[in-house]
């Protein structure tokens, strides 16, 4: 699902869809094996941190969603100007020195 994109990032392309939850959330397996390939398996589990247009989310797991399908929040999803949700969007996630930083600055 990712590629190398730059020492602080993996780029990837996900389905973004707009859900009534309250956090933006990724489907519970996909959300792991990301985390493993970001936190380079280190066992320090953290949220990912994915930018999405000009926001940085802090993505949660939830079983209930599809793969390659990351949900925002619909007030959320508002801000974001989505593409057709037919569409996958470009995404960046946060590696993990990276996703630390941005977490300890309140992401």
């Amino acid at each position: 699902m990712l590629e190398a994109f730059s020492t602080g990032y993996y780029f990837g392309r996900l389905y973004v869809q707009p859900y009534s939850g309250d956090r933006p959330v990724l489907q519970t397996d996909q959300h792991e094996q990301v985390g493993e390939q970001v936190y380079d398996d280190d066992g320090d589990r953290l949220p990912l941190v994915v930018k999405l247009g000009n926001r940085y989310l802090r993505v949660h797991r939830e079983a209930s969603m599809p793969t390659d399908t990351l949900a925002v929040p619909a007030d959320a999803a508002d801000d974001l100007d989505l593409r057709a949700p037919s569409e996958p969007e470009d995404v960046l996630v946060a590696r993990g020195d990276h996703a630390r930083r941005l977490l300890d600055m309140g992401v």
